[in-house]
């Protein structure tokens, strides 16, 4: 088989407003917008990179199943965000919009804090000591 045969789990994160969810993303945790793609009635479905971590970005499609999480509800998911700029992205998310649910803390070997961002999903940002 020839290519990149590396195995990776990416988030698909389902929002209510893709043009928005990428704002906030770009603006809080530094993130770079690298495809976007245009689907019907001027919704998008966009690939995103914080440092060397990829995630993809896409407006509801109820037809398909693909709705977002309630942001007044619990979210079973959470994704880990592990950059040694942990302090600095959580402080900036907080400030354009997310719900702290957990500040910044050391726990033994670990530094995390754990936000809701304006669009229902959590984050748990970190790094080892």
């Amino acid at each position: 088989m020839a290519g990149n045969n590396t195995t990776t789990v990416r988030p698909f994160l389902t929002v209510k407003d893709g043009k928005k969810a990428v704002e906030f993303y770009t603006a809080a945790f530094g993130a770079v917008e690298t495809k976007r793609f245009a689907l019907p009635e001027q919704k998008i479905s966009s690939v995103i990179d914080i440092e060397s971590a990829t995630f993809y970005v896409a407006d509801e499609e109820p037809h398909n199943g693909n709705l977002s999480p309630d942001a007044a509800a619990h979210n079973p998911v959470r994704i880990i965000l592990q950059t040694e700029r942990a302090d600095e992205l959580f402080d900036k998310a907080v400030q354009l919009g997310a719900t702290e649910i957990c500040p910044m803390t050391t726990e033994d070997d670990w530094r995390i804090g754990k936000l809701k961002d304006p669009f229902g999903h959590v984050w748990e940002i970190g790094y080892t000591l």
